[in-house]
């Protein structure tokens, strides 16, 4: 029922819950057709890191707690390579150019993990910054621009945006070979579409399925549940799942029975804003659970007087599942890599380097 995904745990700060929509934003975003968008030296070969188990003492059981950073540092690792071999074949580095409007702090703070990421593996990056309430021609002459700039290769147009710009008009104004993001409606298309591959898929829907792969989690045949239908990570990720050959059931405010839904997944994706809303008693023992909520909640005892927490309720979720990913540090270092890889390939195929 629509009351079950309503109760939240703990109170979200400055964040609203937009489950239900098709255009809802996590705080945490803006990451296959796995192997063929990423460089060959990491698609094939990959020696797998060991889950770290966790253990809980009331019932004896242990969940392993997927290494996400080992794999972000793997990835970023073998982007410095392929970064590097590209400028040396065409003497210049891929380039990255980031949009943002107004002052939020969230998304500041975004932007500096990502540039941080790009200068760490030789990725060049230029930023615009606009103010609050810059006009709409402004925000699609700063894009244009950047479509027009062979140095960029890459464009990302921080969201959410300022309730007065049209997200879905600045979304589609970037040039689908620059979209590094996946959020283009032409690369959205043709990932929904079986026999079309897109350009570029969503950074954390892509980082998703890394995870799964690189770990060995079986998902041919396996059910799957996903809990949330943005277009930044719920449907493209249901998109994803359905690629590899997974039974694929969505979980949205409208559902009825979500539990239910949910307790019958071999995998388990969450995405929707709401802290700790899949608790214990929603999972099935033995599944995987990839958590990609971030949620800022009140926290007394935490020195800022907040923490970060995910979707699911993972002290509960621990003592049920086989393996799971912490938040934070989980699904996030992933979902840079993943726009860092999206940005070399749109720098190699512009210079039809292989």
């Amino acid at each position: 029922m629509r009351g079950d995904l309503g109760m939240v745990a703990c109170r979200t700060i400055g964040k609203k819950a937009l489950f239900h929509s098709p255009s809802s934003t996590s705080v945490m975003h803006t990451i296959p057709i796995l192997g063929p968008n990423l460089p060959d030296v990491w698609a094939h070969n990959n020696t797998y890191p060991t889950p770290t188990p966790s253990s809980s003492s009331s019932t004896g059981q242990t969940a392993a707690v997927l290494d996400c950073k080992s794999i972000a540092k793997d990835i970023r690792t073998q982007i410095a390579a392929h970064v590097c071999k590209l400028k040396a074949a065409v003497g210049t580095s891929p380039g990255l150019a980031v949009v943002l409007v107004g002052e939020r702090r969230d998304s500041h703070t975004f932007i500096r993990i990502k540039l941080k990421a790009c200068h760490q593996v030789g990725i060049s990056t230029f930023v615009r910054q606009l103010p609050q309430h810059c006009t709409e021609d402004e925000l699609l002459g700063v894009i244009s621009s950047f479509n027009d700039d062979p140095s960029v290769h890459g464009i990302i147009v921080q969201l959410p945006l300022p309730q007065h710009l049209d997200e879905e008009r600045i979304i589609n104004f970037v040039s689908p070979e620059k979209d590094v993001d996946g959020f283009h409606p032409l690369n959205m298309g043709n990932l929904a579409m079986r026999g079309r591959e897109p350009l570029f898929i969503p950074c954390a829907p892509r980082g998703c399925i890394e995870l799964l792969l690189r770990f060995g989690i079986e998902i041919t045949g396996k059910k799957a549940v996903v809990i949330g239908r943005s277009k930044i990570a719920g449907l493209p990720t249901s998109l994803l799942l359905q690629r590899h050959h997974a039974t694929v059931s969505t979980v949205h405010s409208f559902t009825k029975n979500p539990k239910q839904i949910t307790c019958e997944a071999d995998i388990v994706v969450s995405d929707v804003g709401i802290p700790n809303i899949v608790r214990g008693d929603w999972l099935k023992p033995g599944a995987v659970v990839i958590d990609m909520g971030t949620n800022l909640v009140e926290n007394p005892c935490s020195r800022h007087g907040s923490s970060v927490t995910g979707d699911v309720c993972y002290e509960e979720a621990i003592k049920v599942v086989s393996a799971i990913t912490p938040v934070p540090g989980g699904v996030g270092p992933v979902t840079i890599s993943m726009l860092l890889s999206n940005t070399l390939d749109s720098a190699k195929r512009a210079f039809r380097f292989n």
